[in-house]
């Protein structure tokens, strides 16, 4: 049942970069970034040349608590947080403006998608406040999206607080992920998207082999399946993700930091998965210019670092591990 809403306390001082330890595992960068947003309130322009504060807003949502805080430089800019930890962030003026890197990577796979500007049909596993989708919207035009949160009264309190344009044709629908997946019909999307975590981990029942089925049921032929994981070292859950969508999908490439990879550090890895071959050299291009750029293994690179692993069932599924509360140390 879901929570009434209610008021979020402000933070304290530095509380947004501690946070961001038990969140996706976002940047030290980016946890400064969203650090540097809840310090203070946002100034903007009033009437008659006015000044007036961008206050941050807070609600109670299924998942605990929810908090949308502005950017000081960029007032219609928000990140949110769920229970203290910083989970999407959304420039309204552009939302072709992606902050977290996480995300930014995710957009590199939609770009690749298709030819430029060519509309898609895309779903999204997981809405925080729909990011991507808007995203999607921006850059390709009348495509058709569906974008599936289970947490009902978060998907309200992002919709009344930061609107989705109307133009855009983008259907939220308040499901677990895995059963909005199963009512999907055949083929129909060019991309799926999946980046869900409760608190901060992936759910058990979206790391299995027979997740991985259902999704490649949903993804078209030539379409791409995405997916946001998290991982420190030993990397066991990464490795075993790997091998899972290996024995669903014939063509597979990972996209992280390198320190991510030598697992030196808890942090994201994207991975990325398809029927037919993969726009690697321009995944590794985009990859390498990024603000903080990671590498794209793929090939017989990707098969020698799942080290032995084996694919994850539904029978022996557990959650992604949580990030070390040092992790930002």
């Amino acid at each position: 049942m879901a929570r009434s809403a209610r008021s979020a306390k402000a933070p304290k001082r530095g509380e947004a970069a501690k946070a961001a330890r038990a969140s996706k595992a976002v940047s030290p960068a980016q946890a400064a970034q969203a650090s540097k947003a809840s310090r203070a309130e946002a100034p903007t322009s009033g009437r008659g040349g006015g000044r007036r504060a961008v206050a941050e807003v807070g609600a109670g949502v299924d998942g605990g608590s929810a908090r949308l805080t502005p950017d000081r430089d960029r007032p219609r800019s928000w990140s949110l947080f769920l229970d203290g930890a910083p989970q999407s962030h959304v420039d309204l003026d552009d939302p072709t403006r992606l902050v977290f890197d996480y995300q930014r990577r995710l957009g590199h796979v939609i770009d690749l998608a298709a030819p430029p500007g060519r509309p898609l049909h895309v779903l999204h596993l997981g809405g925080g406040a729909f990011t991507l989708a808007r995203y999607t919207a921006a850059t390709r035009p009348r495509s058709t999206q569906q974008v599936v949160e289970r947490d009902g009264a978060l998907v309200r309190f992002v919709r009344e607080t930061l609107p989705l344009d109307p133009r855009a044709r983008i259907r939220v629908r308040t499901l677990d992920a895995r059963e909005g997946l199963a009512r999907t019909p055949d083929d129909w999307a060019d991309v799926v998207l999946a980046d869900v975590f409760d608190g901060a981990r992936t759910p058990a029942h979206l790391t299995s082999t027979e997740f991985l089925v259902d999704a490649r049921r949903v993804v078209r032929p030539g379409g791409l399946y995405a997916a946001n994981l998290t991982d420190g070292p030993p990397l066991t859950h990464l490795r075993g993700q790997i091998v899972t969508a290996a024995a669903v999908f014939p063509e597979l490439a990972l996209v992280a930091e390198p320190a991510v990879l030598r697992g030196r550090r808890f942090g994201n890895a994207i991975l990325v998965a398809s029927d037919v071959p993969l726009p690697v050299a321009e995944l590794t291009r985009r990859a390498a210019s990024d603000p903080h750029s990671a590498r794209v293994e793929h090939g017989r690179a990707l098969t020698d670092f799942t080290g032995g692993a084996r694919p994850v069932t539904d029978a022996d599924a557990v959650a992604s591990p949580a990030p070390p509360p040092t992790v930002f140390d």
